[in-house]
């Protein structure tokens, strides 16, 4: 009989459907509410992503998970898992984060990591009513960690292959890759909280390694191991089963060749998927790969999700973000009528001041502009330092300004001519948390975020703590522009931007609630309270727009 491996993780939730994503021991039948997929198979493992229609706007419907019939889920321990369609017009609460490391029971022995912000929320949510729950979670990058292993995963790992080969004691390969998932969604409260609240996602860096696709001597060097291939390979493979198909939904689905191709396949469908991830990863050297991005319009919220890893174009001289297609592909996303804009990208737009400025003119040296010596020491300080953001890639910073001032003024808003009340940025991978807010030289109604929540488990060192502090300050940006003006000049930059609170350290996570035109922010933090068990302090509550603002 087969076992349910995985899942269920509830993924798209739309007025009137839903998908519900499961990993099963062998091949199988899902039935969820009626509706029933047969399991695909890749690598020897068994996967089917159900599509569920026909359900009323606004409800909220129980549901169980037969395998043949047999029900499997849910857990007789935790609450009964749920799908909750959306309302036309309903109030909105999306909570968000990135940088989860294994979990709490694979790392019990690490006392530096701490709580895991996740797991306490999802315990929290047990404790409330539906209607306290959010009506969606982004995560916003590092699921996973293939290049850092908890000692569980590192265990069997060794037993795989030998550590001492390159790339050492990291994941190679698919099959590795499937365990790193294994153990991060089989927390039992994540697991749960996993099947009841839809989630959206996206890859950062130590989905695939850490650093990836800094720059083409980045590329360069690790397309030159005897490992990289295997290693990307599977990471996308595996992404694009695990995360990647979740965030579609069922018209998408339908429409996605590949996805019918593996869903049809008679037999494993891994050559499918290994031709696939292997043209993926040459987007970054300028040809067209896959795309990742994706949208979703939440009531009268949308969500756009960017790609910032896999889709830089780096080769040739030229340094984007997301090439010239795919920018083109989310410009057209912004067309529309919709009261907030939520622009989902794992790396922060909006850096501390003196970073960005750094960060900017890092690359202009690194691209010669004083020479080939200094350019070598420049990307050797760029990779060095992780001066990898958006800041570091100026040319798409500033066509996102640019596209964000089109917005704010209405001018991506037809018919009705209204500019939403908000444009907020999420963004993980720093692991603090922070919120700014940019000003644009002609004011506009819209006002325009970058909140940033990281880490859900992880931590930032004490050195780096400082630095980041140091960086806010009014005094270092005049200082670092004033420094890097007499070095080299740095570009201006078209927008400014202030610190609105942060920044925060800790595990924690962020619940942005939107109604109508207003918009809320609140930034948590876990950790044991007093003479109790895990649980959050708040560390900000923010106004971020009123119902009434009109300017």
């Amino acid at each position: 009989m087969a076992e349910l491996i995985l899942g269920p993780v509830l993924r798209h939730v739309g007025r009137s459907d839903a998908t519900v994503w499961v990993e099963t021991s062998d091949p199988c039948t899902v039935e969820i509410l009626g509706h029933r997929e047969r399991t695909w198979t890749v690598a020897g493992h068994h996967y089917a992503l159900v599509v569920i229609e026909d359900l009323e706007p606004g409800s909220t419907t129980p549901y169980e998970v037969r395998l043949d019939g047999d029900p499997v889920w849910p857990h007789p321990d935790f609450p009964a898992s749920v799908v909750r369609t959306l309302s036309d017009g309903g109030p909105l609460e999306l909570a968000f984060g990135s940088c989860r490391f294994a979990t709490t029971s694979a790392t019990e022995n690490d006392d530096k990591l701490g709580a895991d912000a996740l797991d306490a929320y999802a315990q929290r949510m047990m404790t409330r009513t539906p209607d306290r729950w959010p009506d969606a979670l982004l995560l916003l990058g590092d699921q996973v960690y293939a290049d850092e292993l908890s000692e569980q995963t590192l265990a069997r790992v060794r037993e795989h292959h030998d550590l001492d080969e390159p790339p050492g004691p990291q994941v190679r390969n698919y099959e590795e890759y499937t365990w790193l998932y294994a153990e991060s969604w089989s927390d039992p409260h994540v697991r749960w909280l996993l099947s009841t609240v839809p989630t959206s996602m996206i890859f950062d860096d130590h989905d695939v390694h850490d650093d990836w696709n800094t720059s083409q001597s980045w590329r360069d060097e690790v397309e030159a191991t005897s490992w990289w291939e295997e290693r990307i390979v599977g990471g996308l493979a595996s992404y694009w089963v695990y995360q990647h198909l979740g965030n579609l939904d069922p018209v998408q689905l339908a429409e996605n060749a590949l996805y019918q191709r593996v869903r049809k396949a008679d037999g494993d469908a891994e050559p499918l998927l290994r031709e696939f991830a292997s043209a993926a990863d040459e987007e970054a050297d300028g040809a067209k790969g896959a795309q990742w991005s994706y949208r979703r319009d939440l009531g009268r919220v949308r969500l756009l999700v960017i790609d910032s890893r896999c889709g830089r174009v780096l080769s040739g001289g030229r340094r984007e973000m997301v090439s010239d297609p795919e920018f083109s592909w989310i410009e057209r996303q912004t067309q529309g009528d919709y009261d907030h804009l939520l622009v989902g990208t794992s790396l922060p737009w909006l850096l501390p001041r003196a970073l960005h400025d750094l960060e900017s003119w890092d690359e202009r040296l690194a691209a010669g502009v004083r020479g080939n010596r200094v350019a070598r020491w420049a990307e050797t300080v760029r990779r060095g330092a992780d001066l990898e953001h958006w800041a570091a890639f100026r040319d798409s910073f500033d066509r996102l300004a640019r596209l964000f001032a089109d917005i704010g003024r209405g001018r991506c808003t037809e018919p009705s001519g209204r500019p939403p009340a908000t444009i907020c940025v999420l963004s993980g991978d720093v692991h603090h948390a922070y919120v700014a807010q940019a000003r644009f030289p002609d004011p506009m109604p819209t006002r325009v975020y970058q909140l940033t929540c990281s880490p859900l488990h992880n931590y930032v060192p004490a050195a780096v703590r400082a630095v980041f502090r140091i960086s806010w300050s009014r005094a270092m940006e005049r200082t670092v522009r004033f420094a890097l003006g007499r070095v080299s000049e740095v570009p201006p930059v078209p927008i400014e931007w202030t610190k609105a609170t942060g920044p925060f350290f800790g595990n924690q996570i962020a619940t942005l609630r939107l109604a109508g035109r207003a918009a809320h922010l609140v930034l948590e933090r876990a950790g044991r309270v007093p003479h109790g068990p895990i649980g959050f302090t708040t560390t900000a509550d923010l106004v971020l727009s009123t119902p009434d603002e009109t300017t």
